[in-house]
């Protein structure tokens, strides 16, 4: 059977998602003769959610390209920032990514989450029904046609989740604008039209506060507002302006 022969190379950027041959620069690999671009790329490792143009010969070609003899294939990343179509942007994370979801709502990203773990059909489907992108470090679920567009998130840290995040799609940011837990909402709140819902201690230090309008959590500035403040103020400084 013909096995055409063709040299394939991958930006820097996705190397680390590439076959652990693949990622010293250019090689040479032997292909079905059927398969598509999209495929033999796939088949190496790298979601089709992180690849930009893709050359063949210098020339930007579609996935649905079969690779021909001799031909040189360059995988590029996405362009930063990535534009996605349709607004307003907004996103779905896998169960791994809990810590991620509560730092995009804390700076008013609408960031819906899955605590459980509902399978990878229920996921795509739900990104392709809201118009998501699936955040995952699940090369596996990014690979499904049926999702509305994904990304991969190349830590493991949330630190450097956040930043991978915010840099490659660049959302606009509105800190304390979103419940942390359930991605409602927030809207100021009277201290006397909660005041059920609060711990004594918390009724006679704390003043100022807000509530979700969809789960009717209420917030205040606590203990961890200082740690929160933080993250606020070093996203708005890279990412988004002057944090508020």
């Amino acid at each position: 059977m013909n096995r055409p022969e063709i040299h394939i190379s991958f930006a820097p950027e996705i190397r680390p998602l590439a076959a652990p041959e693949r990622r010293a620069g250019r090689t040479a690999l032997a292909t079905d003769g059927s398969s598509t671009l999209g495929h033999v790329v796939e088949s190496l490792g790298v979601p089709l959610t992180e690849v930009g143009r893709l050359l063949v010969d210098g020339r930007e070609t579609p996935v649905s390209h079969v690779p021909r003899q001799g031909e040189t294939v360059e995988v590029c990343a996405v362009d930063r920032p990535q534009r996605v179509p349709g607004a307003p942007l907004s996103f779905l994370l896998d169960v791994h990514l809990g810590t991620l979801a509560r730092r995009l709502r804390l700076l008013g990203v609408d960031a819906a989450y899955e605590s459980e773990d509902i399978g990878d059909p229920a996921l795509a489907s739900q990104s392709a029904a809201q118009r998501r992108v699936l955040l995952s470090r699940d090369r596996g679920l990014l690979r499904r046609r049926e999702i509305w567009a994904g990304a991969f998130v190349y830590s493991d840290r949330p630190d450097e989740q956040l930043r991978d995040v915010l840099g490659r799609f660049a959302p606009p940011l509105a800190p304390w604008t979103r419940c942390t837990a359930c991605n409602g909402l927030l809207t100021d709140a009277d201290k006397e039209a909660v005041r059920e819902r609060l711990e004594h201690g918390t009724q006679r230090t704390y003043d100022v506060f807000a509530q979700c309008t969809a789960c009717e959590r209420v917030y205040w500035r606590g203990a961890h507002h200082a740690q929160l403040q933080e993250i606020v103020e070093r996203a708005m400084s890279e990412f988004g302006g002057a944090a508020v």
